[in-house]
């Protein structure tokens, strides 16, 4: 694979450790998805900032890479939420001990590297004037909007290799990069009549929900949708392709509002792409009732967040609108009940406009640099909340948090908040949620199996020899495996309750949030991670910790080995030559 002449030098290390090291990552990103080269991009955005989702493995690799003072990023790069609002930690009652002390040493981590701290998860909210062409992005919902509605293209990168990218300029030439693979795999009718914004949040996270793992979906779901209203407003578009990225969504189309996919359209009906839709779904107005029932507060509710992603100014407004309503009748929300997360872009603006003020004299508590699925709660305070998004219910009920949240429109989140007791009553025990795309297709084999695969151009050879821990579905790190041991925590999931320590773990790919890799680093530092990693997918979610941390890796065998191998065979993991040998020595009992 031809290098670009700069990328050259960096991986020689002509331009610093630090640029070499990110430029062994693009490579090896590049060389495992078969890449046909590179491209330089024009704007990198970075996740991994709160003290809660990149935990130790990110507060030591930072600090690690920022200390050798000889790297900076090559392009204009940008920040993500950060877990706190550094001016109001008195309201917002942190207990976790030296948080704010570690949230700067995170974000003037990334100062020293030359990112811009704006400290938001939606970038494409008056963060980035580059609304064209390339970009490598960590964060789900950001990449979603990003290639849903504007012309600035990314991949779903993860924190890890959207700062490689950051730092060298360059990132593999595939994916949606490329324009023959932004091509629509299923098919939404959309059914019933969204009227607020929480109908689209609703919405976006019910299509994730009906992926399967036996769908070919090699960059994740990316769904046409017709039947939607005429008219989407900002706020409407970016809760749709939110909560669709909870599970993989990189890109959508939504028929009659965005640019047209690459597919026949005969009087209205679009034609399926080659190989067919991976699914046709229909959304009725039973789907979005169900979930509303399914979502509803029962019990005591001690706290109402709005803004995940971080509110825009329409959803400031519309919030500010219902509380206007309740003071009008003399009512104020009773202890700080309603908090309401945005950016300081449109912080600024709402103070502007008034809706700060109208806000803040009711009793809410207005916060910027954070979002409601980052931040530590006071867990003697708050023990059910309240929320419009279902990306904030998704990450709020994961490990990441393990809070009971409910779903409502914002005039019923609103209306809660001033009244406490329309929730009265015990706090609802948080419930598993086993999930329909956990099935699993694997069957139990037996006799002797050798699969070839591929290893990462940064690693020399090896020999691994141990226990299997095998699933074919993918695994989310961020919230669904402990980050102190190791131990998957995800109901319905085939591994569920097993520990990844000491074991070769093999599973398709990484999903979920963009942060994955710094989870990953945590437990390998500690001792509880696995000896090596195989993925039957490019993964973008993984690859990264290893390739940085020089774990054994390894993918792209002639044979799944999802399938081939058993959880408990005892295996021999062996790179020779440039070629990685994966020979099952003993098999498991059934």
């Amino acid at each position: 694979m031809h290098l670009p002449d700069r990328l050259q030098a960096q991986l020689a290390g002509d331009e610093g450790l630090t640029r070499q090291k990110a430029a062994r990552l693009v490579v090896d990103l590049a060389e495992t998805a078969n890449a046909e080269g590179f491209v330089e991009v024009d704007h990198a955005h970075v996740s991994g900032v709160s003290v809660i989702t990149g935990g130790h493995g990110l507060r030591r690799f930072l600090a690690d890479l920022s200390a050798d003072g000889d790297g900076r990023v090559a392009i204009p790069t940008t920040l993500n939420s950060a877990g706190c609002d550094h001016e109001k930690m008195e309201e917002m009652d942190i207990q976790w001990p030296d948080f704010l002390e570690q949230q700067f040493e995170i974000v003037q981590a990334y100062e020293r590297l030359g990112l811009e701290a704006t400290l938001s998860c939606t970038p494409y909210d008056r963060g980035v004037e580059q609304v064209d062409g390339l970009a490598s992005w960590a964060e789900s919902n950001a990449v979603c909007f990003s290639n849903t509605w504007t012309s600035l293209i990314t991949n779903r990168e993860s924190g890890l290799s959207a700062l490689a990218t950051a730092l060298t300029g360059f990132a593999p030439a595939w994916g949606l990069h490329l324009e023959q693979h932004r091509v629509p795999n299923i098919l939404v009718e959309v059914a019933c009549e969204l009227t607020c914004l929480a109908d689209y949040s609703i919405l976006g996270d019910w299509i994730g929900k009906q992926v399967r793992p036996d769908w070919t979906l090699p960059f994740g779901p990316m769904p046409l949708l017709v039947g939607m209203p005429e008219r989407m407003s900002f706020a409407s578009k970016k809760a749709l392709t939110a909560a669709s990225a909870n599970y993989g969504c990189a890109m959508l189309w939504v028929d009659g509002h965005t640019s047209p996919p690459p597919l026949d359209n005969d009087g209205g009906v679009w034609s399926a792409p080659d190989g067919g839709w991976q699914g046709v779904l229909t959304f009725t107005q039973a789907e979005l009732e169900g979930r509303y029932a399914e979502l509803a507060p029962q019990g005591q509710v001690d706290l109402v967040v709005i803004g995940c992603p971080q509110a825009s100014l329409e959803e400031i407004r519309l919030t500010a609108a219902a509380v206007r309503s309740h003071m009008e009748m003399g009512k104020r929300l009773p202890d700080q009940r309603l908090w309401v997360f945005t950016s300081r872009e449109n912080h600024a603006l709402a103070a502007a406009d008034g809706s700060l003020a109208l806000l803040e004299d009711a009793g809410a508590l207005v916060l910027k640099d954070t979002c409601p699925e980052v931040t530590p709660y006071n867990r003697t305070k708050y023990n059910h909340l309240l929320t419009n998004s279902l990306k904030a219910e998704h990450y709020l009920t994961s490990g990441l948090n393990r809070l009971p949240t409910s779903v409502m429109p914002v005039e019923g989140c609103v209306l809660h908040a001033f009244h406490p007791e329309l929730s009265s009553g015990p706090r609802p025990v948080l419930s598993a949620k086993a999930q329909p795309q956990h099935a699993t297709a694997k069957v139990h084999r037996t006799g002797e199996a050798t699969l070839s695969g591929r290893g990462l151009a940064s690693q020399g050879d090896f020999t691994v020899t141990g226990r299997a821990m095998v699933t074919d579905v993918p695994i989310t790190y961020l919230g669904y495996v402990n980050r102190d041991t190791g131990v998957v925590e995800e109901t319905g999931h085939p591994l569920d309750g097993e520990a990844v320590e000491d074991t070769v773990l093999i599973y398709p790919k990484g999903s979920g949030s963009t942060v994955a890799p710094y989870v990953l680093m945590g437990l390998l530092y500690t001792g509880k991670g696995p000896k090596a990693v195989v993925n039957r997918d490019v993964c973008a979610l993984t690859l990264p910790a290893c390739s940085l941390l020089n774990v054994p890796y390894a993918h792209d065998f002639d044979e799944d080995p999802c399938m081939a191998v058993n959880s408990g065979d005892r295996i021999e993991l062996k790179r020779e030559n440039g070629t990685v040998t994966l020979t099952v020595l003993e098999r498991a009992s059934s």
